[in-house]
């Protein structure tokens, strides 16, 4: 059994939303819930009831109410959700106009301006204005290729006001990555900033935008927001135009919210696209709107008061997610640049200036600070009082180290969901215990459950991640998929009217989630299953060590373990160091999972979200091709994974 890290006070339990929210349902349904696990039970059972009670608890607004909760509730997908409701995703951003802080934003050691909930409404306004009067309807789509900076959620919301859809890539993207998202769209208007900052570097994004947008012919305008230079040259891109001479100056403008169906789409985002050109996953306002709202309020306990970040760029979901807290009041905290500049307490620093109650990062970059020897002592964070981590498992080494390094009362919730849902399927819980390793609970109206084989769910014991019952923020269909057909074979081609996510998991018996990594990198010796999560828990714990990746080699008719190893710098791997390795996953965990071999190499391909591409690197050893390496924050380290003599005998 995991150790249990952190409880709730009696207080805390108290004062939460989700208490007040069982309260709600159990006035309205005359229920009496006592705990989360009867709550969750209950949501899962009664589908359109818990959906309903969401919509009031979360207090949508709307322009018509809605007809049912949700039409063909068998079906799945074909699920209607909310039909005859009318609204609009950016009227529920938008529902604050006072003076309080919406964003905060800092880039960097540079930039440091605050926009409050009066004055966004004021810029979206005018920035709408400007949008409609050159033509943009209701459909039509406008993209970003946009730093983590206020402007980006500005024109988001500006789109999204008159029923355009918004798509976004982070400026990091290379040019064959932004046409293959891009392209597939073919959006009318374009914003880039000029460039961007890392590590205090500049980077130039418009001399990448002159070559993107000559194989992007339906863009009719580019709208160009300075960041780091205040008056860039863009004589040379054609229909471009800067932010403010673009907008509208007119003061005092009221704002036209186009009424619009509950699954209207309100953002297209991409997968991963490492394998194959990237499917655009069209999400609707409604379903969007309420999953986060739900998660938001409930989950992560987020009201007026808080000030929430997540460390995340345009293109991840996260960045969409931590977005619509503005439907909640809450004051958005945007970072744009390197988390370790100028040093590795740099997002800490920023969390206490800025007064953080709620810290959204990635497994990755808890892995890292500890890796760089972090350790904050008891009034370094004073006002955090959650930490979120996604983008991959979260080990419980570092969920010890969390709590014996950073802050003790806080609540750690590892989340788990993706792109596809544009939420999670498991997240954190204000009113339940932290256990080291373990995802606290599967979300409301989520029925999670881990499959074997044969499609039986199973407790305790690793499985494929489902989910069995309909939820509003399913997409509502692909781009460019018709028939469904794409969309179809990316989800029910396993299990027929059942959602297979492609996680690798364990559902515990108090209700919690383990994940161990992607089911389709899930390694195979044998014929038993190993999720790779097992192995990186091990290995990145080992002090010499500072990155490794795990695949399955096929030979010999069977699967064998290939464990590649990064080594920190000053430190070489040695014959006595791969013992030690084989020997620790060994005693760790079973023989089954120790590596066939053993590899030292330079680096270690991530997307540019942060995830480690195991399946590109599969390919790579292969000798099979890897597409799309634009996608990869690092694409020349893929390079470094063929032909290895190593794996010939």
């Amino acid at each position: 059994m995991s150790n249990l890290l952190w409880e709730p006070s009696a207080e805390n339990i108290k004062n939460a939303n989700m208490t007040r929210f069982m309260e709600f349902v159990n006035q309205r349904h005359g229920k009496n819930f006592k705990d989360y696990e009867e709550l969750h039970n209950w949501s899962i059972e009664n589908i359109p009831e818990f959906w309903g009670d969401m919509w009031a608890f979360g207090e949508i607004v709307h322009s018509k109410d809605f007809e049912t909760v949700v039409e063909d509730l068998g079906k799945m997908p074909g699920s209607k959700w909310f039909p005859g409701a009318r609204m609009n995703f950016a009227e529920n951003l938008l529902r604050y106009r006072d003076d309080r802080p919406a964003i905060i934003f800092k880039g960097e050691a540079r930039v440091d301006r605050t926009i409050t909930y009066s004055q966004l409404f004021d810029q979206v306004a005018r920035l709408a204005k400007a949008l409609r009067d050159m033509g943009i309807k209701e459909g039509d789509r406008v993209a970003g290729f946009m730093p983590n900076m206020p402007e980006s959620i500005i024109a988001m919301l500006a789109a999204t006001s008159i029923g355009a859809i918004w798509s976004s890539c982070s400026p990091d993207f290379g040019i064959k990555g932004v046409l293959d998202r891009f392209g597939q769209i073919e959006p009318r208007v374009l914003f880039t900033a000029d460039g961007y900052l890392y590590k205090d570097k500049e980077f130039d994004s418009l001399e990448r935008i002159s070559q993107i947008i000559s194989e992007l012919p339906s863009v009719e305008k580019i709208v160009i927001v300075p960041y780091t230079r205040q008056d860039p040259d863009i004589s040379q891109l054609p229909n471009a135009i800067m932010l403010d001479d673009f907008t509208s100056h007119e003061q005092g403008l009221d704002m036209e919210f186009e009424q619009l169906p509950f699954d209207h789409p309100v953002y297209i985002m991409y997968s991963s696209g490492t394998t194959g050109v990237p499917k655009c996953i069209v999400h609707g306002a409604g379903g969007t709107l309420i999953q986060h709202l739900k998660e938001l309020i409930l989950h992560t306990n987020l009201t007026r008061e808080d000030r929430i970040f997540y460390y995340t760029t345009c293109g991840w979901m996260m960045w969409n997610w931590l977005v619509s807290s503005l439907a909640v009041g809450a004051t958005i905290l945007l970072y744009d640049g390197n988390p370790f500049y100028p040093d590795a307490y740099s997002l800490f620093d920023f969390a206490k200036e800025k007064e953080m109650t709620v810290f959204g990062t990635s497994a990755k970059y808890i892995s890292s600070i500890e890796g760089a020897g972090v350790k904050l002592g008891e009034g370094d964070i004073p006002t955090v009082r959650a930490i979120l981590s996604t983008g991959s498992p979260l080990s419980i080494e570092s969920f010890e180290y969390i709590y014996r390094d950073v802050k003790k009362d806080i609540v750690l919730s590892s989340i788990a969901g993706g792109t596809d849902i544009v939420s999670c399927f498991a997240l954190g819980n204000p009113i339940l215990p932290v256990y080291a390793g373990e995802l606290q609970c599967s979300g409301l109206g989520m029925a999670v459950a881990a499959f074997d084989d044969d499609g039986v769910p199973i407790i305790e014991k690793q499985g494929e991640l489902v989910c069995t019952r309909p939820f509003p923020s399913m997409p509502i269909y692909f781009w460019n998929d018709p028939e469904d057909r794409k969309y179809r074979e990316a989800y029910f081609e396993t299990y027929p009217n059942i959602w297979h996510h492609g996680d690798y998991i364990v559902v515990t018996s108090r209700g919690g989630v383990i994940m161990y990594g992607r089911s389709d990198a899930t390694l195979n010796p044998g014929g038993v299953r190993i999720g790779t999560a097992e192995i990186y828990r091990v290995v990145e714990n080992i002090p010499e060590i500072e990155d490794s990746l795990v695949v399955g080699q096929d030979w010999e008719n069977d699967v064998r373990v290939i464990l590649f190893l990064k080594m920190k710098e000053g430190n070489e791997m040695t014959e006595e160091l791969v013992n030690m390795v084989k020997k620790t996953i060994r005693s760790s965990t079973t023989p089954r999972h120790v590596p066939a071999k053993v590899i030292q190499i330079a680096d270690i391909p991530y997307t540019i979200n942060g995830k480690k591409v195991e399946l590109a690197v599969r390919k790579a050893i292969h000798g099979q091709e890897v597409k799309n390496k634009d996608a990869l924050g690092n694409p020349d380290a893929v390079d470094l994974y063929r032909d290895l003599k190593e794996l010939q005998d």
